[in-house]
């Protein structure tokens, strides 16, 4: 029998339920882990919550990223072996099958090798933030006298942003709503930091581009704020939506972007990983930059995994920065 986590109902984070089952054996195409971290994502709170736009099939497991130490193959798995250090990568739908416990079942197209020389819960912290930011090399193609501005750039995928941003040679411009953050995100590698309830972001994003504007802005929360986005732009600038977590409804910001011949439009992770060409090239891109030390997980808090509900409350207080992991 093996502690895990089960969603029976949607609400906040008093509604995660410890449950001791036994896993079954792992099916063709699937593994089972014996799970060391897992990495929390906004995404997994919205569904636990109800707000998340893929329906849940309750009662379901829960949570998509993680590491762990593989334990079972199923028939017709190529690649792994029995004792192989992995990273869970998101690539299933939330409810399908579940991170959140002691050990899990995951299909193998899922697992990609532990980055070397990372520790299990920074191995927990990489994929999703550094696949879901990879929007601004692979569609915007920022590089030097580019600007990027990355919205709620405490977020571990605002710090992936600023990483990535980094590395290619453009100014990376961190979005947070005060100053509270401001030095940790300098810290953090952030060219410039714009606190957005107290300072005009086009006016400060003119001034550190020389009147230009930014190459493309990185937004998770969406909401009329686009407009600022938009407004902050270069000719033919890209305003990137990852996510919606204002749960308001995001306008087209069509006279900003028109004017300058700019688009708008969304980004999820999966964009990269359903291609498998595309998979290939950005996987071995992270796995150089993290060996080089040009990417590096930022991790804010550990919880224990009876912890897990103290965590999602954490992730959603937007105190952190960087990512949130549970050790198992």
């Amino acid at each position: 029998m093996v502690k895990v986590i089960r969603l029976h109902r949607q609400g906040g984070p008093e509604v995660l339920q410890f449950e001791d089952i036994a896993l079954p054996a792992p099916g063709p195409g699937e593994v089972h882990i014996k799970v060391e971290a897992i990495g929390l994502n906004r995404s997994e709170a919205m569904y636990r919550a109800g707000r998340y736009p893929v329906p849940a099939n309750l009662p379901c497991l829960i949570g998509y990223e993680a590491a762990g130490t593989i334990l079972r193959l199923g028939d017709g798995v190529e690649g792994f072996a029995v004792g192989d250090k992995v990273s869970v990568v998101p690539k299933f739908q939330l409810g399908t099958y579940g991170v959140w416990g002691e050990e899990a079942i995951v299909p193998a197209h899922a697992l990609l090798p532990a980055p070397p020389g990372l520790s299990m819960a920074e191995a927990a912290s990489v994929w999703m933030q550094y696949m879901t930011a990879l929007a601004i090399v692979e569609v915007a193609g920022v590089g030097p006298g580019d600007a990027a501005i990355i919205r709620a750039a405490s977020s571990s995928v605002g710090i992936a942003a600023i990483q990535l941003a980094n590395w290619a040679g453009a100014t990376s411009i961190a979005c947070t709503r005060t100053g509270a953050k401001a030095e940790a995100l300098k810290s953090l590698g952030a060219a410039h930091v714009v606190a957005t309830e107290e300072e005009d972001l086009v006016a400060r994003t003119m001034e550190i581009t020389g009147g230009k504007g930014a190459r493309c802005a990185f937004d998770p929360v969406g909401g009329p704020y686009v407009f600022t986005l938009a407004s902050s732009l270069a000719e033919r600038g890209i305003l990137f939506i990852y996510g919606g977590l204002s749960e308001t409804e995001t306008p087209y910001a069509h006279w900003p972007c028109a004017m300058k011949g700019a688009s708008m439009r969304g980004w999820v992770a999966s964009e990269i990983w359903n291609h498998p060409e595309r998979y290939r090239k950005y996987q071995g891109l992270v796995y150089q930059g993290l060996a080089e030390g040009h990417l590096k997980p930022v991790i804010a808090k550990t919880f224990a995994l009876d912890e897990i509900a103290e965590a999602n409350r954490y992730l959603e207080s937007n105190r952190q920065v960087g990512k949130i992991v549970v050790t198992v």
